[in-house]
């Protein structure tokens, strides 16, 4: 674990054109039994260099992010919040997928965002990240559809409570407190 913190790092500004190239490799070398060459041709177009770029830019510019590097110090993978409660953008480079750097970028952005308080996290996971966040502790509340330059996808809404709903439930040391099922709630926050 020690060796994976020294290669994690808070995303800075000269990351940007590392971070759209790894965005496009790995939405272009996706498995081609989840996304069709249209699909991955539309998704790519976002990280292009002008006007269809800029959402993808400026998520980078607003957003916390985080960067694996590998061994040579190049960008493996990234991860980025924005806003604060949303984990916008989770890519890594085919070349160094199922290494463990998802999951890692996963884990440091769940410690930070219990560290600051957030009661949960939110993202919405296509096919090639589903299960990632699904082995992460994250829970699918549903499947949606977009368009993305006219093209059709599906992708999967996703949370992951950080702090738990309702405080633990406390014994009573009155002996003349009877509850029963239904009749006694724990006070809301």
């Amino acid at each position: 674990m020690h060796r994976q913190m020294q290669r994690l790092r808070a995303l800075e500004h000269r990351d940007q054109q590392a971070i759209l190239e790894v965005y496009r490799q790995a939405v272009e070398r996706c498995p081609a039994e989840l996304y069709s060459p249209q699909q991955r041709h539309a998704w790519a177009r976002q990280a292009a260099r002008g006007a269809e770029g800029d959402a993808l830019r400026a998520i980078l510019q607003r957003g916390r992010g985080l960067v694996y590097s590998n061994g040579n110090g190049e960008v493996a993978a990234f991860a980025v919040r924005e806003p604060v409660d949303r984990v916008a953008l989770l890519y890594c480079h085919p070349a160094h997928q199922r290494q463990g750097y998802g999951s890692a970028l996963l884990q440091e952005i769940t410690r930070q965002a219990t560290a600051e308080g957030l009661p949960q996290l939110r993202t919405e996971a296509s096919f090639l990240s589903f299960r990632l966040f699904e082995r992460e502790g994250w829970q699918h509340c549903w499947r949606e559809e977009l368009l993305i330059h006219g093209v059709r996808f599906r992708r999967f809404r996703m949370r992951k409570p950080l702090q738990p709903i309702l405080e633990p439930w406390q014994k009573h040391s009155s002996s003349n407190s009877s509850t029963r099922c239904g009749n006694s709630m724990p006070s809301s926050p």
